[in-house]
């Protein structure tokens, strides 16, 4: 029995990885606060997942938005920015697919 998908359903899994997105990207944002982690292959494994997952789109930003410096050290702003885009335009294609 193949078990039917209605627009509710698709916009609620769309939902969820929209969700599970920003959560990675929460995730790279602390992974660049904390440089020096003590080495470990799982975590280092995890890691290079959440880079290779969030940075083709981080850089989309990288590109447009300059690194804002505060004294010696500088601001990237670029997942603030993902975020937001990711959020409404996220919400948009959400609400078309609910209908």
């Amino acid at each position: 029995m193949i078990a039917a998908l209605t627009r509710v359903d698709v916009a609620d899994y769309l939902r969820t990885l929209l969700t599970i997105y920003i959560v990675i990207i929460f995730i790279r944002i602390l992974m660049s606060w904390f440089t020096r982690i003590p080495y470990n292959r799982y975590l280092d494994a995890f890691l290079k997942f959440v880079s290779e997952v969030t940075d083709p789109y981080l850089n989309i930003f990288r590109r447009i938005l300059p690194m804002v410096r505060i004294g010696p050290g500088a601001l990237d702003l670029s997942p603030i920015v993902a975020i937001l885009v990711l959020s409404i335009v996220g919400g948009i294609v959400i609400n078309l697919v609910h209908g």
